[in-house]
């Protein structure tokens, strides 16, 4: 089976280094690029000493063949990959959260005028799809519903894209949204979080964090507790390897995780 090129979208940020590591050990992956607006050399050494790639300040000043790009950069960075690739028929994987329903609708758009792969995902860790997972599959049994996520304390966006993710995982199956306590006397505003589908959701950031997910249910007499956390990046390559062997054999828009998982 030929070899996948990969080029790398964001690569000073930490998300991008790790997956360029994981790029340069993973049979079956080749690493052909790198692209960083903060770029200033022409080339990038790679973590494993086996030799440089192109190194970029934006995507459509990367040349070479290129089979997919993976994107850990920003919203707006996001975007302007998936723009750019499937201009180009590059698949995309993207990683970066804070898309809106209009990027999403454009994503699809230019994936299917293109014939191309673009894969979203608002995590890649496997152990938070199948929270979102089970999530789904509790979520109508229960009348109450709390989240709560913990990040680190430059995470631009709050709440997270897998928060949110979860919370309408939890509602799906329901023919309303969750019963949500008002409080009579709230002496600190905002102190009950956002609220989406009835799902209370409370954003906590802070140094010494990756990614944390916990989402509580709650009835009559009993809670339901579950939890996930990513104690490093490494956690989220599997399934970034994952996704990006899936969007070159799968044109269109794909999004989530669960989809590669059969879940």
């Amino acid at each position: 089976m030929p070899t996948i090129r990969v080029a790398v979208h964001g690569i000073y940020g930490k998300m991008g280094q790790e997956v360029l590591k994981t790029v340069c050990k993973e049979d079956g992956l080749t690493p052909v690029g790198a692209v960083d607006a903060r770029a200033n050399d022409t080339t990038l050494t790679l973590p494993d000493g086996s030799g440089t790639v192109p190194l970029a300040t934006s995507l459509d000043k990367l040349s070479g063949n290129i089979d997919v790009i993976v994107d850990f950069s920003s919203a707006e960075g996001a975007m302007t990959a998936i723009r750019t690739a499937t201009a180009r028929k590059i698949n995309v994987v993207i990683g970066t959260t804070g898309l809106s329903e209009s990027d999403y609708a454009e994503a699809k758009k230019l994936a299917e005028g293109n014939n191309t792969g673009v894969f979203i995902a608002p995590n890649f860790a496997i152990g938070a799809v199948l929270l979102m997972h089970l999530a789904r599959i509790a979520g109508k049994h229960f009348e109450y519903a709390d989240l709560v996520e913990t990040h680190h304390e430059a995470k631009i966006d709050a709440p997270s894209g897998t928060a949110l993710a979860i919370a309408k995982a939890a509602a799906e199956a329901r023919s309303g949204p969750f019963k949500t306590n008002k409080a009579e006397k709230e002496t600190l505003p905002g102190t009950r979080g956002g609220t989406l589908n009835g799902v209370s959701v409370h954003s906590v950031r802070m140094p010494g964090r990756v990614a944390h997910h916990e989402i509580l249910f709650g009835g009559l007499g009993q809670t339901l507790s579950i939890r996930h956390d990513s104690i490093n990046r490494e956690s989220f390559m599997p399934g970034v390897v994952a996704a990006v062997k899936f969007a070159v054999k799968t044109p269109g828009l794909t999004v989530g995780l669960e989809k590669v998982l059969g879940l």
